[in-house]
């Protein structure tokens, strides 16, 4: 991909826009008073000058990160501000649906304002399309979990990461003005400031669901394997609850130090419901914290996890719910229980004979797939 014009920038990112919203949507947005239209974004444009000074060009030693459509460089701008750039690759296929995905990045993390999530600093259009952020020297979530030669995190640090995280989706799902799902909850998404508050990153897969629409079918499925929800990988159907089910697998790996699909193919959730329903919890715990975490704080998580990657999508809490039960408060375990039938569920995938990284994504299409309100 080459120098993208201005038009065609225009063309696409319109093009992205009518995929978040119908029709009626749009107008309705256009046709809100001034003081209830979003703010408007704090982002800049780049030169590609900058960026290409503040990474040395584009160094291969200072790559920090590979994605499916895109790559990210840390660089360090004049005033002595350390950035992360995510480029868009250039492929010869599928340069047309990147570049959409890309934009569609823009627009969806261009209007948020969380702490828990991770701030855009800016784009640039020139020679290609990239994003801009503020760099996250921490890492992230998954590379300090599962890291042997790092010391293991101690249960304070743990607890704070999945309630901000859990803030963070909040806020995309009912804070915002429109809804978003992410689509891509997972540790290696989860970034870490300084003091270590979470901040949830890479909207490339996120969707902008409008207010009047109950779920979106999307076709191609895409995702990570081990956080897919059964509706969106057997019917591409996406709400809030998607989101939900990754929380909870990202939520069980925090607590248990275990990767969301081990060397065997098991994933996780899969490994933890037979636990979680003989109500032996205990064996969830990290071994590594040796005993030294919050009895009290860990049982809430725990029973939160059970009842984020349930199955069927009704019976799964909303992020609000999460927070409840997380946070304080009572635990009205009979509101939640729920008949034996709605929670089994056959194993929804296959690993036999498949190799592949554990945190790699994917994409797959049905034939016959078309959106839905």
């Amino acid at each position: 991909m080459k120098y993208i014009r201005i038009n065609s920038f225009k063309r696409l990112f319109f093009f992205g826009k009518r995929s978040f919203f119908g029709e009626e949507d749009v107008k309705s947005l256009v046709n809100l008073p001034l003081d209830q239209h979003p703010p408007r974004p704090s982002w800049k444009c780049f030169s590609y000058e900058q960026l290409f000074d503040a990474t040395n060009g584009f160094s291969s030693e200072n790559l920090v990160g590979k994605g499916g459509y895109a790559e990210v460089y840390k660089g360090k701008m004049n005033d002595g501000k350390e950035i992360a750039v995510k480029r868009l690759t250039k492929t010869s296929r599928d340069d047309e649906r990147k570049e959409k995905e890309f934009l569609n990045e823009i627009g969806t993390i261009g209007h948020v304002c969380h702490s828990n999530v991770l701030p855009l600093l800016g784009c640039c259009i020139d020679y290609g399309l990239y994003l801009v952020f503020e760099l996250s020297t921490v890492g992230s979530v998954a590379s300090l979990i599962h890291d042997e030669k790092l010391n293991p995190l101690d249960w304070k640090t743990r607890h704070k990461i999945v309630l901000g995280t859990a803030r963070g989706l909040h806020y995309l799902h009912k804070g915002c003005q429109r809804r978003i799902i992410h689509r891509d909850i997972k540790a290696s998404n989860i970034l870490l400031t300084t003091d270590f508050e979470p901040q949830i990153s890479d909207f490339g897969l996120a969707k902008w669901l409008p207010s009047q629409w109950t779920h979106h079918s999307i076709a191609p499925i895409e995702g990570t394997f081990g956080h897919l929800a059964p509706e969106y990988y057997l019917h591409g159907v996406v709400d809030e609850k998607t989101d939900v089910f990754a929380f909870g697998v990202f939520l069980l790996e925090v607590i248990s130090g275990r990767k969301p699909v081990d060397g065997s193919f098991q994933s996780l959730h899969s490994w933890a419901k037979p636990i979680l329903n003989n109500g032996e919890i205990e064996k969830l715990v990290d071994p590594r914290l040796e005993g030294a975490y919050d009895i009290s704080q860990f049982k809430r998580l725990a029973f939160a996890a059970s009842l984020c990657i349930r199955p069927s999508s009704t019976w799964r809490p909303t992020m609000n719910e999460v927070l409840e039960i997380m946070e304080e408060g009572e635990i009205d375990k009979e509101k939640w229980k729920m008949a034996e039938e709605d929670d089994q569920v056959e194993e929804f995938w296959g690993f036999d004979d498949l190799d592949y990284d554990y945190n790699s994504s994917f994409s797959m299409s049905f034939p016959d797939s078309t959106g839905s309100t």
